[in-house]
């Protein structure tokens, strides 16, 4: 997943498609908590996304529309997330 990076990482105008949700780290219970909400909102492997806005305090929290659904998360949240440019997204 060379050509991947984390969301938190996106900006404004970014598009791409989802290639893996969370760490995998079935340890820490925040974490599988996480994953398992952002996979309720339909942050899942293979939907396209795009960034359409930024808060206006370090730039937190972002706007995607994933899909035909928009919803807003934290860049730490967003930070679960790995993305794959994708131009045509």
């Amino acid at each position: 997943m060379s050509d991947s990076f984390p969301l938190s990482q996106a900006r404004v105008g970014a598009r791409g498609v989802i290639v893996q949700v969370g760490d995998h780290c079935h340890h820490d219970e925040h974490a599988i908590e996480l994953e398992r909400r952002l996979l309720e909102f339909g942050l899942v492997e293979g939907a396209r996304i795009e960034v359409i806005h930024e808060g206006g305090i370090k730039r937190d929290p972002i706007a995607l529309r994933v899909d035909e659904t928009v919803i807003a998360l934290r860049r730490r949240e967003a930070a679960s997330l790995m993305v794959r440019a994708d131009n045509a997204a």
